[in-house]
């Protein structure tokens, strides 16, 4: 799942995106408010961590413009300012959630899982194409009953392709899911990546039929 953190304080974001990467979690990171709307308005993210007291334009302001613009991102408040009244206008805006200045990063994966699992958001936890599952919660990943162990890009990949199971998904597509906006990617990078999952979910089960595929001109998928 891709995450959008929007927190000008660079010690708290870039420990916030530390921590959720290694969650296995694709971050991005802006520092002020005007470049978290841009990329909120223009990319496509699973869940939005927004600070409330931001340069450029403030976390209310980002929030209220992006429900006016129709995006349904679930959106985590992050501040310092913890007055009741605080929450109720925070929440009042558009947000869906709000956590408080210090918290717990326990606190936040669990309330970040809890917006994942909202209905609108259809994110289940265990992800099932064919015999293939794999897991979102204790990033376990088996074929049948063997275990496959995948590094967190891979599994990342994986999952990416798994919610969008029997879809042909560009290049394109999968890079701006999978990698943040600040990588820097090479030509051929989707190949090798995908040619590593090949070689783990399918190369070892010969009596199985092949998940992934490429499909020629056009990118790649899982399932038929």
């Amino acid at each position: 799942m891709r995450i959008l953190v929007v927190e000008d304080e660079h010690r708290i974001a870039n420990s916030i995106k530390k921590g959720l990467e290694q969650e296995r979690y694709v971050v991005d990171v802006a520092y002020n408010g005007s470049d978290g709307f841009d990329l909120a308005s223009t990319e496509d993210y699973d869940v939005i961590i927004l600070d409330l007291l931001l340069p450029k334009m403030d976390g209310l302001k980002v929030c209220r413009k992006l429900r006016e613009e129709g995006k349904h991102t679930p959106i985590l408040i992050l501040t310092a300012k913890g007055q009741i009244q605080d929450k109720v206008t925070g929440l009042d805006s558009g947000a869906d959630d709000y956590l408080t200045k210090p918290f717990s990063f326990e606190e936040l994966l669990a309330r970040i899982r809890a917006l994942t699992r909202r209905p609108k958001n259809s994110l289940p936890v265990v992800l099932t194409v064919e015999d293939l599952q794999l897991n979102t919660q204790n990033f376990e990943v088996k074929r049948g009953k063997q275990i496959i162990l995948l590094s967190n890009k891979e599994f990342s990949l994986l999952e990416y392709l798994m919610r969008h199971a029997h879809q042909t998904l560009t290049k394109e597509q999968i890079i701006s899911h999978v990698w943040d906006y600040d990588a820097d990617i090479l030509p051929n990078t989707v190949e090798v990546y995908i040619r590593n999952l090949r070689r783990k979910i399918d190369l070892p089960f010969k009596d199985k039929k092949a998940l992934l595929h490429t499909v020629r001109g056009f990118g790649y998928k899982i399932g038929d």
